[in-house]
C-alpha cells in the first residue's frame, strides 16, 4: 500500500476559502501522472491554517475525486494529542485509507511523550498510521528507538515519512526495524531508496507527477540508470523549492505560474518576493515535462 510516489498535496485557496474545483483538477493532474497515492492536509497543504471542518472537507474532496484508484493518507497530526485523535477520526469518516501524524511541534515532548502520543491515537483509529518525522519543523525528532518500538507495539503503525535530512539516520532505521520508510525530502528520495526507502511523499510531484513517479518506479524495479536520469532532471527544481522560501510557498507559486491554482496563501504564509519569483520562473523554464 505504501510504495512509490505519494503527493503531498497543496491546498488551493480562492478568496480565503478552499478552492474545491482547483483541488479536484490537481488530483486529476497527479493521477494522470501515475502517482501511487495522495496526501492532503500535510505541511504542504498548510494544515495548521485549516479549521477542523475544512480539513475534513479537503480529505472528503480528495477521496471522492480519487474514487478508490489510489490510497489517500490524510494529515491529521497537531501538537495536541486529543486534537490529533479527533482529526484522525474525522479523516476516517471522510474516507481516508490512512492517517499521517507529525511529531508534536512547539511543546517538544521527550521520547516517552512521543511514544505515548502516537500510541494513544494508534490504539483508537482503525486505519494504518504513518509517522511524520520532520525535526526542522517540529523542533523534536522521533528517535530510531521510539519509531522501532511504536512499530513493534502497534500493528497499524506501518510507515514513517523520513524528513530529517539524514541518510545515516535512515540507514540505521532500516537496519533496526522493518517499518516502511518513505522519503520526505525530494532531493534525497533516490539516495534514500538506495538504502531501503520504498518511495516518497513528494512536494514536487504536485507539478511533475509523471517524472517523480517514473523515478520511484524505476528505483523499485532496479532500473537505477533510469532512476538516476529522472533524479538529475528533478534535482534542480527540488533543490530550489527547498531553498527559495518556506514550503509550500515555492510549490504553490510554481503551480500558479503554470495556471493550475490561484497564487493565494493563508497567513502566516505569504507570496514570495519578486527576485525569488524571477528565479523560480527561470528554473521552471529550464525543466521540460514528459507530457
Amino acid at each position: 500500500m505504501f510504495k512509490g510516489c505519494f503527493v503531498a498535496l497543496v491546498t488551493p485557496f480562492r478568496d480565503d476559502t478552499i478552492d474545491r474545483r482547483a483541488m479536484e483538477k490537481l488530483v486529476d493532474h497527479v493521477l494522470a501522472g501515475g502517482v501511487d497515492g495522495l496526501v492532503p492536509c500535510g505541511t504542504t497543504g498548510e494544515c495548521p491554517t485549516l479549521s477542523a471542518e475544512e480539513q475534513e472537507m479537503v480529505v472528503a474532496t480528495v477521496v471522492a475525486r480519487a474514487r478508490g484508484r489510489v490510497p489517500v493518507i490524510a494529515g491529521a497530526g497537531t501538537n495536541s494529542t486529543e486534537e490529533s485523535l479527533a482529526n484522525s477520526k474525522a479523516a476516517v469518516r471522510a474516507g481516508a485509507d490512512a492517517v499521517m501524524l507529525v511529531a508534536p511541534y512547539y511543546n517538544k515532548p521527550n521520547q516517552t511523550g512521543l511514544y505515548e502520543h502516537f500510541s494513544h491515537v494508534a490504539k483508537r483509529v482503525g486505519v494504518p498510521v504513518v509517522l511524520y518525522n520532520i525535526p526542522g519543523r517540529t523542533g523534536v525528532e522521533i528517535s530510531i528507538e521510539t519509531i522501532a518500538r511504536l512499530h513493534d507495539d502497534h500493528a497499524n503503525i506501518v510507515a514513517v515519512k523520513h524528513a530529517t535530512g539524514s541518510l545515516d539516520g535512515a540507514g540505521v532505521l532500516a537496519a533496526a526495524s522493518d517499518i516502511t520508510i518513505l522519503s520526505g525530502d525530494d532531493t534525497l528520495t533516490l539516495p534514500l531508496m538506495s538504502i531501503g526507502a520504498v518511495g516518497v511523499i513528494s512536494v514536487v510531484a504536485n507539478l511533475l507527477p509523471r517524472e517523480m513517479s517514473s523515478m520511484t518506479t524505476a528505483a523499485l524495479t532496479g532500473e537505477w540508470h533510469v532512476a538516476r536520469r529522472y533524479h538529475q532532471k528533478l534535482f534542480p527544481l527540488s533543490r530550489e523549492l527547498l531553498r527559495l522560501d518556506t514550503n509550500p510557498i515555492p510549490i504553490k507559486t510554481a503551480l500558479a505560474l503554470r495556471g493550475m491554482i490561484a497564487e493565494e496563501f493563508r497567513l502566516p504564509m505569504c507570496p514570495m518576493d519578486d527576485e525569488k519569483r524571477k528565479r523560480l520562473k527561470s528554473i521552471l523554464n529550464e525543466i521540460p515535462t514528459d507530457t
